[in-house]
């Protein structure tokens, strides 16, 4: 099934009826957190984001080095944002936010 998404509001929504997804479940929010994002965890956002993009989970040996580029620049941009967002909140508790997950997770699929 093809679905389209559309922005609505700060979600998108899906032509599948009674679904919308605010983003890929895969890619975390990195900002505003105490520790900060690790070098590791933003790498493994990128890598999320370059898969979705390309539609590869793992690319072929012709594919490759562009793949790995684009991953290596999507770190870069993503680091950079990090460096570059500033928030009068205070910083989120990575094991609360997680707990919070968890009790959401537990309501959608109880």
């Amino acid at each position: 099934m093809l679905t389209v998404a559309h922005r609505v509001g700060d979600t998108f929504a899906t032509n599948v009826p009674g679904r919308v997804n605010p983003m890929c479940r895969s890619i975390r929010t990195l900002f505003n957190f105490e520790p900060p994002a690790t070098e590791d965890e933003i790498r493994a956002s990128a890598l999320q984001f370059v898969r979705k993009l390309s539609g590869f989970t793992h690319p072929s040996r012709a594919n490759e080095a562009a793949f790995d580029r684009a991953v290596d620049d999507v770190s870069d941009a993503a680091r950079r944002l990090l460096a570059s967002l500033s928030t009068a909140s205070p910083a989120k508790n990575r094991e609360a936010e997680a707990m919070k997950a968890r009790e959401r997770a537990k309501a959608r699929f109880a």
